[in-house]
């Protein structure tokens, strides 16, 4: 009964916060000052001067239906939450009419999950590994060096990072190409090494400004539960450090660092704007870029729906695999 209560609490604000990101993505490229179906007509009306008035307004019908723009902004926005919620459309793109932004969007997601999404564990991975072992040995020369390098490391933005590589590895050093290149087709081993060798270098940049954060984080947690009555304990009864660190701290600190971990995951649907950009990395962040740029609405409500879901299916999946991962928390 307690679980029914919890799950039906949890499933009302998964559906409040879904429908509350939408109405903000649908409202807000609407407050932008220019209009996505003048700007394509004005490009065609420049490239022919033969179009007659009645076919630029039978034209300007056509894209408003096809953009969702067609009726009251009341009408709007119920056509856009039917065509979202039961068949998953966001239309045509403007950028690249007549081609659906749902398939630009699945052309760019693997690209996107791909980077970010492997990034993202390393980064957790070798930034609470580090964490764990400098808040225990705290008083170890090496865990302050390693604590030193990740408060130096945690505030540098990653797209300074992602310059500095360039200059580095692509001008001074040239190792690494300056612009990625992706034209590979189907699976080989060959296209599977030049992936991997063009994502080097933004993976990078994103995995060394994560790990700073994870470190530090995890350097506090470990610090402030190894200093618990429960582990002195532990360790009063003659336990192995091991023992110690896998049974009474780690359990206690990885809560919140899992948390983080899939609230993570779920942005990385965004993509990294500005890291894709640098780099030419054809993932969802160019995709949103290209729509802000050119005011292309159907690509900036998909784009950001995606991420809106993503980011709230998540921290659910969180909410609900808590009490499993610590029995301590229950579903009240």
């Amino acid at each position: 009964m307690k679980f029914l209560k919890f799950l039906c609490s949890r499933l009302v604000t998964f559906i409040f916060v879904i429908i509350l990101g939408m109405t903000a993505v649908f409202l807000i490229p609407r407050f932008m000052p220019s209009d996505p179906v003048e700007a394509m007509l004005g490009q065609m009306t420049s490239k022919s001067n033969s179009m007659d008035m009645a076919a630029i307004d039978a034209m300007r019908k056509t894209l408003n239906e096809n953009f969702g723009l067609e009726g009251t902004l009341g009408e709007q926005y119920l056509g856009y939450m039917k065509r979202v919620i039961f068949t998953q459309d966001f239309g045509p793109s403007l950028t690249m009419y007549p081609v659906p932004v749902k398939d630009l969007i699945a052309n760019s997601l693997p690209w996107t999950l791909g980077l970010l999404g492997i990034s993202t564990i390393i980064s957790w991975l070798i930034g609470n590994s580090i964490g764990l072992l400098a808040g225990i040995r705290k008083d170890k020369t090496y865990s302050k060096i390693l604590e030193g390098i990740a408060i130096c490391i945690y505030p540098i933005p990653y797209y300074i990072f992602a310059l500095t590589l360039i200059m580095l590895f692509a001008y001074i050093f040239p190792i690494f190409p300056l612009s990625a290149n992706f034209n590979v087709s189907g699976f080989s081993w060959e296209n599977v090494k030049t992936i991997i060798w063009n994502s080097l270098l933004p993976a990078l940049s994103l995995i060394l400004t994560g790990t700073g954060w994870w470190v530090i984080s995890m350097t506090t947690l470990s610090r402030n539960t190894n200093e618990e009555d429960f582990v002195a304990f532990a360790r009063m009864k003659g336990l192995s450090e091991r023992k110690v660190i896998g049974r009474y701290v780690l359990p206690n600190t990885i809560l919140p660092q899992i948390t983080m971990l899939a609230l993570q995951i779920g942005t990385i649907f965004n993509g990294a704007l500005i890291t894709e950009i640098l780099f030419n990395y054809p993932g969802i962040g160019s995709l949103i870029y290209r729509g802000i740029l050119q005011a292309d609405y159907n690509l900036i409500m998909g784009t950001i729906t995606i991420s809106i879901f993503a980011v709230t299916t998540t921290t659910l999946i969180v909410d609900l695999l808590y009490p499993f991962i610590d029995p301590r928390v229950r579903y009240n």
